[in-house]
């Protein structure tokens, strides 16, 4: 599937949640490999916020995300408006703000998805990349028993569970089975406070934007008239008459249980911190900005050590290079060709499958008592996909040569040995220029890598391809 981003910009105006200023947002397209960044158009030099989970530096009632340049220059309540981008499937976007904070709007993401689609989606030429979730991972606050739970499956997915001490909102659940539901299920739903934390909210500076209409304020403990009315005063919110305990908003609640689905919102939107879609179904528990943040920090750490994710493998699939194919395409043979078949190939990429038995005739040598692939072969087997990978670029490549010219950063991790199946990625680092290719090779066995390079190859016109005539 390819990334994704806006066919034109568009506009948002309204008051920031927390300041309470006057803000404007612009989306607009952003080029491949981008994501999501963030342009502070009101203060000197425009500086850019990257979207990602390591920038992240507050998690109080909003997630706020820091310049690496300048933990000052910053931007809260971000969530709603990337839930709507990443829920669209829209890898890059560029957002230019004038304030500290994006508009809070009606305290929902529905007017950011009305206005993506109002504007269209634009398909871009580099491949999207998921996170794709192969083991259980798990995120555990002790101290608010706030816990999520990820597993493996083959779209995102979610459920989540609130808990609150209240007699208005006690336990509430929300799910989404997929994505493409988020608009008409979920995007409506309003951010929520409850009256007895508006006053310490206010204490710290926070919420000078909030109203009646955009959040749900829920009133579930007594409280005296005059304080009440002070509360309203202090807020700039016109005073209600308020004889029972429940919601005290001018709009009715969208769904039951609103609340619960916001969360989810929430937790989309600080899940797109991650910097790639996510191929999993996540179970949730209380979450929360603080949580929901470690968790995508978590796998953003795991990116950075492992830029490349294990390729999925299915050994009853149809590959794309059979033996034969791969012998058509490249001279090697026994016992030099180490490329079983090619199971996935993109524009810029290409996975390829290497089965290691005991009969491969380097283990007479290499060791007999200790068999261990040696390290060379590896990189010779991820230089023959890399191969592969150049020639798929070019017409007739039964008669081009690939020549590598550089072997460069080579790193060998753990074992190979008798049956493990090594599965190569090789991408392009740099396009083709002039017959010559540079690209980053990742050997795996499982989800572990046993070894990667980086390669400088070229191709050669060199053959004449003989065709054969019935006699």
């Amino acid at each position: 599937m390819k990334q994704k981003t806006l066919k034109s910009e568009f506009s948002v105006s309204g008051k920031g949640l927390h300041t309470g200023v006057h803000v404007t947002a612009t989306f607009k397209p952003a080029e491949v490999n981008t994501g999501y960044r963030i342009k502070r158009i009101d203060l000197e030099g425009e500086p850019i916020i990257e979207a990602l989970a390591e920038n992240v530096t507050e998690t109080t009632r909003g997630t706020v995300v820091s310049s690496k340049a300048d933990k000052n220059v910053k931007v809260s309540t971000i969530e709603h408006a990337l839930a709507a981008l990443y829920t669209a499937g829209i890898d890059n976007c560029l957002i230019e703000v004038d304030a500290a904070e994006l508009p809070i709007l009606d305290g929902s993401a529905i007017i950011y998805c009305n206005k993506i689609e109002e504007v269209g989606i634009q398909e871009q030429e580099e491949e999207k990349e998921y996170y794709v979730v192969k083991k259980r991972i798990k995120v555990f606050d002790p101290e608010t028993g706030s816990s999520l739970i990820v597993l493996p499956d083959d779209e995102l997915s979610m459920d989540v569970m609130i808990e609150f001490n209240s007699p208005v909102l006690s336990n509430q659940f929300a799910s989404l089975e997929h994505v493409s539901a988020f608009k008409s299920e979920i995007a409506a739903s309003r951010t929520f406070v409850f009256v007895r934390e508006i006053l310490p909210l206010l204490q710290m500076n926070l919420i000078k934007g909030g109203d009646l209409d955009n959040a749900i304020v829920i009133h579930d403990k007594e409280m005296p008239k005059e304080d009440l009315d002070r509360l309203a005063d202090l807020m700039n919110v016109p005073r209600k008459q308020v004889s029972e305990l429940g919601y005290l908003n001018n709009k009715p609640l969208v769904y039951k249980n609103e609340p619960a689905r916001h969360k989810l919102l929430d937790l989309l939107g600080d899940l797109s911190l991650i910097g790639r879609p996510l191929k999993g179904r996540i179970v949730a528990t209380k979450p929360g900005h603080t949580i929901n943040t470690t968790l995508a920090k978590k796998i953003r750490k795991e990116l950075r050590y492992q830029n490349v994710q294990a390729p999925s493998y299915d050994p009853n699939k149809e590959p794309i290079f059979g033996i034969n194919d791969i012998r058509r395409m490249l001279p090697h043979r026994y016992p030099m060709q180490l490329v079983d078949k090619v199971i996935e190939m993109g524009k810029n990429h290409i996975v390829g499958v290497k089965n290691i038995t005991s009969n491969e005739p380097f283990f007479q040598g290499h060791f007999p008592e200790e068999p261990v692939m040696p390290g060379v072969l590896q990189v010779e087997a991820m230089a023959q996909v890399g191969g592969l990978l150049v020639l798929s670029q070019v017409e007739d490549p039964e008669r081009y040569s690939t020549y590598f010219m550089k072997i460069d950063n080579v790193k060998f991790r753990q074992k190979v040995v008798p049956g493990d199946t090594l599965i190569f990625h090789l991408s392009f680092i740099t396009p083709i220029r002039r017959g010559c290719a540079v690209m980053k090779g990742y050997a795996f066995v499982g989800a572990k890598i046993v070894s990667e390079a980086e390669f400088m190859a070229q191709i050669v016109k060199n053959k004449k391809v003989t065709v054969k005539t019935k006699t």
